[in-house]
């Protein structure tokens, strides 16, 4: 009887050990416990405030290397939501820590403070129904809002979890941001060495996970020459002329398309006057691939170019007044990288949004988490839910529809209990 008794027992444990390593029945429990569904009552509820706070939020310009504004008013917004160690870290990023029972490895969950608007920008929301729009609201303003809704819906719940959480507000996300809120958490903040598990949050679907990142390298490019009347010192090498052979030759350079690899020019600018040969001429270019291997490769080739085309037109014209010189300056440097899709934070992350019918879709792009993945740690990027889009432009806009926000809030929450872990 007692080797039976004990066999049984065994058994039983056996049972409940599946049970709790299967994802997909860990995402089942916690969307049927009662305090999930407390939570989700509160977050329906909670919908109007959470529209309010995504207008107030958005209404705060945000340009890259001046997030402070509004990154003080959600420092205390973070303090108001009753997290410890609420603090504005040396690079600007603002966060705190939802305690748990502290048995799991530290989780930490981000939405950038920035946009890629620049100062002065017009950031009023307009309303049209249940559609707001204004630069910066879904890319990544929305996000931030929905981090507070969960704060908000976990404590009303009184759920407990597993791990700490560590909610962030980050700056430096956007173009020449190139991270640096990221990578000062990860590489100096008093975090450092400490996050074990990482999610980012941006705009976008909540079936979309972003387990990739894109790496990239930005480089101003400057030639520099004696300059002159266009008239009286025609003949003389011309920048301008240096910068278009370069943007020429650019514009042809072969890459793969897989793993995907691109190239641009995104700005230009030089010159004084229409009527002289301009002193300086300049470009800023961004290349991205999926291969660090590759990146280094275009990056090389690019450099070969652009000392190619000055060769070219210190030959083409006379040098009496001095030749055309190259300074190139690299302006970004992301890191790539792939979270597996066999790691447990992807697998359980997949069977929370499996649980609510849909189908996670996996990919890669450029975003807070490449720092993360580049350290080895595992990270990744989720989507706040609803629908939206015109990223980037004047026009953004989000769709606050209540029966798809909460949903989307739901989920998000979902996806961060997989991780964090229900009691």
């Amino acid at each position: 009887m007692k080797i039976a008794t004990r066999i049984a027992f065994a058994l039983v444990l056996c049972v409940q050990n599946a049970w709790a390593q299967s994802p997909d029945a860990t995402a089942q429990r916690i969307i049927n416990h009662e305090k999930f569904k407390a939570a989700q009552t509160v977050i329906d509820k909670d919908y109007d405030r959470f529209v309010k706070e995504i207008i107030q939020l958005t209404e705060i310009e945000a340009p890259p290397f001046k997030e402070e504004k509004r990154a003080k008013v959600y420092l205390d917004m973070l303090r108001q939501h009753g997290l410890t160690n609420v603090e504005m870290d040396a690079e600007g990023n603002v966060m705190g820590i939802r305690k748990g029972r502290g048995n799991g490895p530290l989780l930490a969950i981000a939405a950038h403070l920035d946009t890629v608007f620049p100062e002065g920008t017009d950031v009023k929301v307009k309303r049209s129904g249940t559609v707001l729009s204004a630069p910066g609201i879904g890319d990544d303003t929305r996000s931030l809002a929905v981090l507070l809704s969960i704060i908000r819906a976990m404590d009303a719940a009184k759920i407990e979890t597993t791990s700490d959480i560590l909610f962030i507000g980050n700056v430096g996300e956007e173009g020449q941001g190139d991270l640096r809120g990221m990578k000062y958490l990860f590489q100096k903040g008093p975090y450092k060495d400490k996050i074990k598990m990482f999610m980012s949050m941006e705009g976008g679907s909540s079936d979309r996970v972003t387990n990739g990142g894109v790496g990239s390298k930005r480089y101003r490019v400057t030639f520099k020459g004696p300059g002159g009347h266009s008239y009286g010192a025609f003949g003389l090498v011309n920048p301008a002329y240096a910068l278009g052979n370069a943007m020429a030759k650019f514009s042809k350079m072969k890459v793969p398309s897989s793993p995907k690899t691109t190239y641009s020019v995104g700005v230009i600018g030089g010159g004084t006057s229409v009527n002289s040969i301009p002193f300086e001429s300049w470009m800023e270019v961004d290349m991205r691939s999926e291969s660090r291997p590759e990146l280094d490769k275009v990056a090389e080739t690019f450099i070969g170019l652009m000392h190619e085309a000055v060769d070219e037109e210190n030959k083409a014209r006379s040098i009496a007044q001095g030749k055309i010189e190259l300074k190139i300056d690299l302006m970004g440097d992301r890191p790539s990288g792939e979270t597996p899709l066999s790691t447990p934070l992807i697998q359980s992350v997949s069977a929370a949004i499996k649980a609510f019918g849909m189908n996670p879709s996996y990919g890669m792009s450029s975003t807070d988490s490449n720092i993360p993945i580049s350290m080895g740690i595992p990270a990744i990027t989720i989507g706040a839910g609803g629908r939206g889009g015109r990223s980037h432009s004047l026009d953004e806009f989000i769709d606050v529809e209540k029966t798809s926000a909460v949903r989307g809030i739901t989920v998000s929450m979902a996806i961060l209990l997989s991780v964090a872990g229900l009691q």
